[in-house]
């Protein structure tokens, strides 16, 4: 057991997924005791979410407390009883169903995960009085918004997917077991995420796969987007500041001018992502580079529910806890492509 364990205990939600795994790893070597829970779902592959945990045990063997349980977060009893069982402090809550092309063809799933399960979520933290609730909300929220760069104070009342309308319902529900039960609660937007033991739903590791098999990769709206990627180990940096900063009371709130990113009650909302938006096709080129074989390009038009344009303000989150992202574009693809050619090496 590592000298340095602190005395939070710290439940984590979604634990084998991309940015969960990596907050775990981090979190256990800084000393804490971990409580992560997964359903480990079929929406991609399960052997990389066992290989993530794979690679917490590993860490835990050396640092910190780590115990796992393969439940979801719709078994509402569940759920209570383990966050009763370990009383934990703070807790970050990074299930949901992912993707926004999914949700398109599979609504349900993001009706049952993202809102019925966020109920259970909050209820949870409600009824075992936990001092923080940080959350997942996504850029997506900003839908038809080309009002660039998108910062918090925006509206964000057009979604363009199913998904991005759960997450933005997400964000208010928070703001009401904030108001009514003074429960602090940080929503995070995140910013395309990318980086080593990715999703294999998201670009990177679909371009990577095809690039690799001489297979045709889609590029949408003819390569004309661009997109605020943020390497995993930024986006984990972020997350760790907000959960020892908790959500507060913002004193100079105006009802009659609200501002949507802050509350009379403890609520915030910040963006996190690199503040760089980087075009598709430059993002392609890298990978080119990094595998060392060129992409078969099929240009495509826009497809339905994407947008074609993200990139972040980040001056709310680094005036809130002195957050900036170090990560380049070019030393992130190198890392990303380092790990993916040598975790899929002996794969077809």
């Amino acid at each position: 057991m590592n000298s340095k364990k602190n005395s939070e205990t710290i439940f984590v939600t979604g634990a084998a997924g991309f940015i969960g795994a990596a907050l775990v790893k981090a979190l256990l070597t800084l000393g804490f005791k971990v409580i992560g829970i997964d359903n480990l779902n079929d929406y991609y592959s399960t052997s990389l979410k066992r290989s993530r945990l794979t690679e917490i045990e590993k860490v835990s063997r050396e640092n910190g407390e780590w115990f796992f349980y393969e439940i979801t977060i719709e078994d509402k009893k569940v759920l209570l009883d383990l966050i009763n069982r370990y009383e934990p402090q703070i807790f970050v809550h990074l299930a949901a169903q992912a993707g926004v092309r999914y949700s398109i063809t599979n609504p349900s799933a993001y009706i049952q995960s993202n809102l019925v399960g966020f109920a259970n979520v909050l209820e949870g933290c409600r009824k075992n009085k936990i001092t923080h609730l940080i959350y997942a909300s996504s850029s997506s929220v900003y839908g038809g918004n080309k009002n660039l760069p998108f910062y918090e104070e925006q509206a964000v009342n057009h979604p363009v997917s199913l998904y991005a309308a759960t997450k933005k319902a997400n964000e208010l529900m928070a703001h009401t077991y904030s108001h009514l039960y003074n429960l602090p609660t940080t929503g995070l937007r995140f910013f395309t995420v990318y980086g080593p033991w990715g999703r294999p739903d998201m670009a990177p590791m679909i371009f990577a796969r095809s690039i690799l098999k001489n297979q045709p990769i889609k590029v949408f709206n003819y390569g004309e987007m661009k997109r605020d990627f943020t390497y995993i180990d930024d986006v984990v940096e972020g997350i760790i500041r907000c959960c020892f900063k908790k959500a507060s009371i913002d004193d100079s709130f105006n009802p009659l001018m609200p501002n949507p990113s802050t509350s009379s009650a403890p609520y915030r909302i910040f963006n996190l992502g690199n503040s760089h938006p980087i075009p598709l096709t430059y993002f392609i080129e890298l990978l080119e580079k990094n595998l060392g074989k060129k992409a078969i390009k099929n240009f495509q038009p826009l497809q339905q529910g994407d947008v074609v344009s993200t990139a972040a303000k980040m001056d709310l989150l680094n005036s809130w806890v002195e957050y900036k992202p170090t990560t380049s574009i070019e030393n992130g693809i190198k890392l990303f492509s380092e790990w993916y050619l040598d975790y899929f090496k002996n794969t077809s």
